[in-house]
């Protein structure tokens, strides 16, 4: 008793030939369907390839246009020419021209010998279900499908929604209880031949002709209804992607495939001429081990969500996500700083010291970008130039944070700036956003400049952070937000500095030695209370009484403005 192999072939015929060869030479009997839509030339060319072998029978031809009856129909027809010239043969095995034996044949018909009345086919009621693509499980039994899915999408889609819409439905046939599986199955003599010998089939043959993808659903059914043993899963490895097409396997998947110790597997490239060459010129044996291809589910899992998510961070011509739908919108963490740059004397220096990071100053500047150390190029060829910055802010963002993966990066931000990426930055899970609220005003308190220029200066600006704060306190923000009004931090600025240092190094955990020089502020109540006396309300800078100004260390005077 043995194994006898159906195959079901498209194209690459030249390597359907030779693993019809391998199973043939190896006492397997082989009956070999070909799609009608194959040419004349190449069928006669694989007929020629195969003409020695005794045991190799080619079936009647069907056109196989995926998703239709055809299919079912050649597969019918090539298990019926098994069945009936090979008495031999206790277990079909259906496989496909682009499949590949992984393990020795003997070891196959030893595996099947020790379960002599077991059928292997995946088959799974609808309502379990989880891996269909286009959202129909139960539908596709009880709905008609005239269109093509692949030719007339649109008359498929109109038609299905049509359905939908005034309640058309099939009734479905009584005994028949819907089950889905894999195409790739394995079963015994008996199953197979009362599936094709039962009196009914003509009536079940013309229900399914009519359902949608029938070679998944049609064996998948029927053996329910005849068989006292089914193991629901397939020996052959077969993957499939997000997208329900099956997963192409190439030379560098060589110990991927030997570590699922299936039988079988598909589908194989054409052109992987190492692993036709090791699977097929090879038959050592291998351990007796189950197929499980669950063993490297894990790897296929994490292939998909790749490809589905694409990694952290990365922006690039072949595989540019859909806004919102990023894994991630930056490769790493990174700090944003508004204000302080503003309040403190050479701020930037002093947090590359004390924190260990690189600290920038305004990257969004209108003029140019400010790198740290006054860099005009920086990693990845990325220009100071504000042009080409502000092309694509958001780019420029997720690049320079890509090109600088294991060192965190940190820069100034403001009103002044240009504020396009700050919504990209508030959405971002990977940014810490620490803002000392009318700061900006610091550099217009020391400006010797006309005090009308700086009003209507200071208004620009406040409207511009008010709008600013707004988008940093909306709900669909994920960044780890943090403001102060500069009254409040400069009454108390030790706290806020080590909580933002602690932040980002955690691991440092050490108190500051040192913080950087604050800039005078003496006289700055009343600079706003000069603002507000030619019409401005400064509203952002916390409480600056007039007649008591907080001072810094420093005694120093700030620069004298005129007032008109």
């Amino acid at each position: 008793m043995t194994v006898g192999f159906l195959m079901m072939c498209h194209t690459a015929l030249d390597r359907a030939a030779l693993v019809a060869r391998h199973w043939a030479e190896r006492d397997c009997p082989v009956v070999i369907h070909v799609d009608a839509r194959v040419t004349r030339k190449a069928y006669q060319g694989l007929l020629a390839a195969l003409a020695d072998l005794t045991n190799v029978r080619f079936s009647k031809r069907y056109a196989c246009e995926w998703g239709t009856w055809g299919i079912v129909a050649g597969t019918q027809a090539a298990a019926s020419m098994m069945l009936r010239e090979f008495p031999g043969v206790r277990h079909v095995y259906l496989a496909s021209g682009s499949c590949l034996p992984l393990r020795p044949v003997s070891e196959l018909v030893a595996y099947l010998d020790e379960r002599p009345k077991t059928d292997f086919i995946e088959s799974v009621t609808t309502e379990d279900v989880g891996w269909t693509i286009g959202g129909l499980n139960l539908e596709r039994f009880t709905m008609r499908f005239p269109f093509s899915w692949r030719k007339s999408r649109k008359w498929f889609d109109f038609y299905v929604r049509l359905q939908r819409k005034i309640g058309l439905r099939r009734r479905i046939p009584p005994g028949i209880v819907p089950h889905l599986g894999s195409q790739w199955w394995c079963l015994t003599r008996q199953t197979l031949t009362a599936i094709l010998d039962n009196p009914e089939r003509p009536d079940i043959d013309a229900y399914f002709r009519h359902v949608w993808i029938p070679d998944e659903s049609y064996f998948q059914t029927l053996v329910r209804q005849v068989s006292g043993h089914v193991e629901s899963r397939s020996l052959t490895l077969s993957k499939f992607d997000f997208q329900g097409k099956p997963h192409i396997f190439y030379d560098d998947h060589l110990q991927l495939l030997r570590r699922s110790d299936c039988f079988v597997a598909r589908k194989i490239w054409p052109r992987a001429e190492k692993l036709y060459q090791t699977f097929l010129l090879g038959d050592a044996a291998t351990q007796a081990a189950e197929p499980n291809p669950g063993k490297i589910d894990r790897l296929f899992a994490k292939a998909v969500e790749r490809r589905i998510k694409g990694r952290a961070g990365l922006y690039m011509q072949s595989r540019f996500p859909s806004y919102d739908l990023e894994h991630g919108r930056t490769a790493a963490p990174y700090s944003v700083f508004e204000g302080f740059s503003e309040l403190f004397e050479n701020f930037e220096t002093w947090l590359g010291k004390v924190s260990g990071t690189r600290a920038h100053g305004h990257l969004f500047a209108p003029e140019r970008v400010h790198f740290a150390g006054g860099e005009t190029v920086y990693n990845g060829a990325m220009s100071d130039s504000a042009l080409l910055r502000d092309y694509n802010p958001k780019s420029f963002l997720t690049n320079l944070i890509w090109n600088t993966r294991g060192e965190r990066q940190c820069f100034q931000f403001g009103p002044a700036d240009n504020q396009e990426a700050l919504p990209f930055i508030c959405g971002d899970a990977n940014a810490q956003i620490s803002v000392i609220s009318g700061a900006w005003a610091v550099p217009l308190f020391h400006a010797n400049t006309n005090f009308s220029d700086i009003r209507k200066e200071a208004a620009r600006l406040q409207k511009i952070e008010t709008e600013a704060l707004g988008v940093m306190r909306a709900s669909w923000v994920k960044a780890r937000v943090r403001v102060w009004t500069l009254a409040e931090f400069v009454e108390n600025p030790m706290e806020p500095l080590q909580m933002i240092v602690d932040e980002i190094s955690p691991r440092s955990l050490r108190r500051l030695t040192e913080v950087p020089r604050m800039a005078d502020l003496t006289g700055f109540g009343q600079f706003l209370q000069n603002l507000r006396n030619q019409g401005m309300q400064p509203i952002l800078m916390g409480d600056f009484p007039a007649s008591d100004d907080q001072r810094t260390r420093n005694g120093r005077r700030g620069r004298p403005y005129l007032v008109k």
